[in-house]
């Protein structure tokens, strides 16, 4: 039977609802897992603060992943890993999503810069990280200190093209991909959600094969390819379910809770009573 003895979950579009809310399914489930001897915690395209909130209703205790492995952090926020866009990328990157004429957002690692406090999904990003933007006439004397730069979009195709230009013209030089439909990252290159499940990996001495990982975009993949079990949500693209080890419900419909029950604690139950 297959042995899990970590779990590692997105956040956005898998462990909260479309509403961003932890929900009571979900946290009993972190809650059985901790019963069962099972480790957890969370990797995410959000920052470190945005991660605040969810720290203490899930009694996290192991290093979180911010800025899609961007960042590593304690629990209680403070640094352990952090690494940064290099400066001429992060000019480059903030001069072709000008270009394509969508939203750019400036994350530092313990802050929330914008040009245009009306754009479109602010509102959206306050409510996810619980967290109020910076106002800014311009990031230039920022570039420097770059965790993560986003470009917002309700122009979902619009989106997609820029992040097929933005990957061709950064090539290896940053790490380019969507968050949400909505959201394109550039955060540092050679860093992603599979080199956190790596890290922790080695840190935990918990074999890749005993790690398990949930998630619904395509920036959760190299987590994918990482772990020896990977679940993808039932609201996650085709080629993501096409890459998963196995698919649960939409995060609509508690697919983070039922995905727990029935692939990791399902098989636990199993292995205990073998």
């Amino acid at each position: 039977m297959r042995r899990i003895s970590l779990v590692i979950s997105d956040v956005d579009g898998t462990l909260v609802d479309p509403d961003k809310r932890l929900t009571d399914p979900s946290r009993r489930a972190v809650c059985r897992l901790r019963e069962r001897g099972i480790a957890f915690t969370i990797v995410s395209s959000r920052p470190p603060f945005g991660l605040r909130m969810l720290v203490e209703p899930l009694s996290l205790e192991l290093p979180l992943g911010a800025f899609n492995g961007g960042a590593i952090v304690a629990p209680d926020l403070r640094a352990i890993e952090q690494h940064l866009v290099p400066e001429q990328v992060a000019r480059e990157s903030l001069a072709m999503l000008d270009g394509f004429a969508v939203d750019v957002w400036f994350f530092t690692i313990d802050s929330w810069l914008v040009r245009d406090l009306s754009a479109h999904y602010v509102p959206r990003e306050r409510r996810t990280v619980q967290a109020e933007p910076q106002l800014v006439a311009s990031f230039d004397p920022y570039l420097a200190h770059a965790a993560k730069i986003v470009g917002s979009s309700s122009d979902f195709d619009r989106l997609a093209e820029c992040e097929a230009a933005m990957r061709a013209s950064l090539g290896e030089r940053a790490s380019v991909s969507r968050s949400q439909p909505y959201y394109l990252d550039i955060t540092p290159a050679g860093l992603s959600k599979g080199t956190f499940v790596d890290g922790l990996s080695r840190r935990l001495a918990v074999p890749a094969e005993e790690i398990a990982v949930l998630g619904d975009m395509e920036n959760d993949l190299e987590m994918f390819r990482r772990a020896g079990f990977s679940i993808a949500m039932g609201n996650a693209s085709d080629e993501v379910k096409r890459r998963a080890s196995c698919v649960t419900a939409s995060n609509k419909e508690e697919g983070f809770a039922l995905a727990i029950e029935r692939y990791i604690l399902g098989d636990a139950a199993s292995e205990q009573t073998a």
